[in-house]
């Protein structure tokens, strides 16, 4: 028979083992709740960098909205690496992207036999255009004479080399110009011939993209490849460069491309852009 001792101390025992069962099961209620919360705050927070990621990335893959202003272009001048750079090309910064399509400008070539002078309609060659501009701006043919003359199969005279300066010709005239190129505009692909009496047009390397600042002046039909941007239309002084034609070209450039050096040299004093009209 137990004692009533006995029946109180398993009570008391019962009791205790109650209570330590309780807070137990609290306390592993609070570490559950505790352990759900902070999941929740993690995911929160992978959601929310998620989202932003999302974001950021997708800003990547949104399109350009730039645009050229109202009355310009958007244009694309390529510097050249310094490690292909030449001694004979010169170095003038780069010129704006944006360029004014609208006008008609005035070209003067201001050169030691008179001056000659072109219209340049901007709507047709903004980059091109502005690029000239620029290097007018920058005094860069000045003082450059036209090194090449060609009277045979296409009739026209090379300009626009800074290099080809001073007394005499070397061997790396018509190799010079800006420190950047600039893709073609203009061409003339549905014109017969291509290249009339009186034209303006820019040369390149015979690549696409490789326009710099020579330039040349027809004075005679030329059947050209359409592959040289028309740059304007020569409005006077033409005359100069029939005269320097007649005196014919010693042939320093027969057996690449052509012509040679003019005998009746032409210096270009200055040339001057003048601001688009209408």
């Amino acid at each position: 028979m137990t004692s009533t001792r006995e029946r109180q101390r398993a009570a008391a025992r019962a009791r205790l083992e109650k209570d330590m069962a309780e807070r137990s099961a609290k306390a592993r209620k609070r570490r559950q709740t505790q352990a759900i919360v902070s999941a929740g705050a993690a995911l929160v927070l992978v959601v929310a960098g998620t989202v932003w990621l999302a974001m950021t990335l997708g800003d990547d893959d949104k399109p350009d909205t730039t645009a050229a202003a109202p009355g310009s272009s958007e244009c694309v001048f390529n510097a050249l690496p310094t490690e292909q750079r030449p001694p004979q090309i010169k170095d003038v910064g780069l010129p704006s992207n944006q360029q004014s399509a609208t006008g008609v400008q005035t070209m003067t070539i201001d050169t030691n036999l008179g001056p000659i002078t072109a219209k340049v309609d901007r709507s047709l060659v903004p980059c091109t255009a502005g690029s000239f501009t620029y290097l007018a701006e920058k005094n860069f043919f000045d003082n450059s004479k036209c090194h090449r003359l060609v009277t045979e199969g296409i009739k026209v005279l090379q300009c626009g080399d800074p290099s080809a300066t001073g007394n005499g010709w070397r061997d790396t005239d018509g190799q010079g110009g800006p420190s950047y190129r600039l893709p073609e505009e203009n061409l003339p692909t549905d014109k017969r011939p291509p290249y009339p009496e009186g034209v303006i047009a820019m040369a390149n390397s015979g690549q696409p993209g490789s326009t710099g600042s020579q330039f040349f002046i027809v004075y005679g039909d030329s059947p050209l490849d359409p592959a040289y941007t028309v740059l304007g239309t020569i409005t006077g002084g033409l005359d100069i460069v029939k005269d320097v034609a007649k005196a014919g070209d010693d042939g320093a450039f027969a057996q690449q491309a052509g012509g040679g050096h003019p005998k009746k040299e032409v210096v270009i004093k200055d040339l001057v852009m003048g601001p688009p009209q209408g």
